[in-house]
């Protein structure tokens, strides 16, 4: 089992990113048109699994929540708004410290630290990984490193591109290749099958719960959809 999830060439690559990743039309715009996609499932989930009123504005009221390859925050900040108390996580310390200074200035508390997931201890209500386990060093260490950080009670929320010949196409070819994500980011070995995933969850002791696609189209731009060749949200409960 590795012993860290993190692989430097990778947490170099996106640290390179932190000087604009809050800039909705830098380098990390393709994240900034996704980030309120994954958070309206994010959303959901926790409504359901903790029957919350869905027009509440802190259904994570007093409960934990831990972001993993959290960036400079994209995500943390939301959940955070949302009520939790949120703990967030990137291999990257140049974006923790792009995530610090945003936080900051939004007057938000939030605990950042730069280090994989694997060095922390504790559990949390709520785990959140998004865009994230294609590109650590060891998928399955690192699912099973995210299930031992989810309560007993908890959900664990995923999100990753689909390993088809379509998301290689929009993902590498043509937002890598025309420059709408940065090129190099994205490594198509990687990629993992939903099923492939429900594979990985359950090794780890999780039970799949929901799949939701993420799709694009001319007229909705990227949208919760059933239809996960592109890309897909994942959660999980202790099995």
């Amino acid at each position: 089992m590795a012993k860290t999830s993190i692989v430097d060439r990778e947490a170099e690559h996106f640290g390179a990113m932190a000087a604009d990743w809050w800039d909705p039309n830098g380098a990390s715009a393709m994240l900034h048109k996704l980030n309120p996609v994954r958070l309206a499932y994010v959303r959901d989930m926790i409504d359901q699994h903790w029957q919350a009123d869905e027009h509440g504005f802190r259904p994570l009221e007093g409960k934990s929540a831990l972001d993993v390859g959290c960036g400079a925050g994209l995500l943390a900040e939301p959940l955070a708004r949302l009520g939790a108390q949120v703990t967030a996580v990137d291999a990257a310390p140049e974006l923790i410290e792009a995530a610090r200074t945003h936080a900051s200035g939004a007057g938000l508390a939030i605990d950042y630290r730069a280090c994989g997931v694997e060095a922390l201890g504790g559990q949390y209500d709520l785990v959140t990984s998004m865009e994230v386990i294609e590109h650590v060093a060891d998928p399955q260490a690192f699912i099973s490193a995210l299930a031992d950080r989810v309560k007993p009670d908890g959900l664990l929320i995923l999100s990753t591109p689909n390993r088809t010949a379509w998301s290689k196409l929009l993902t590498i070819t043509l937002a890598e290749g025309f420059g709408q994500i940065p090129k190099g980011t994205h490594d198509f070995d990687k990629f993992i099958y939903p099923e492939a995933m429900r594979g990985l969850l359950a090794q780890a002791g999780m039970q799949v719960v929901d799949v939701e696609g993420i799709a694009i189209s001319p007229t909705r731009g990227l949208h919760l959809s059933e239809d996960t060749k592109l890309n897909y949200l994942i959660a999980a409960t202790r099995a």
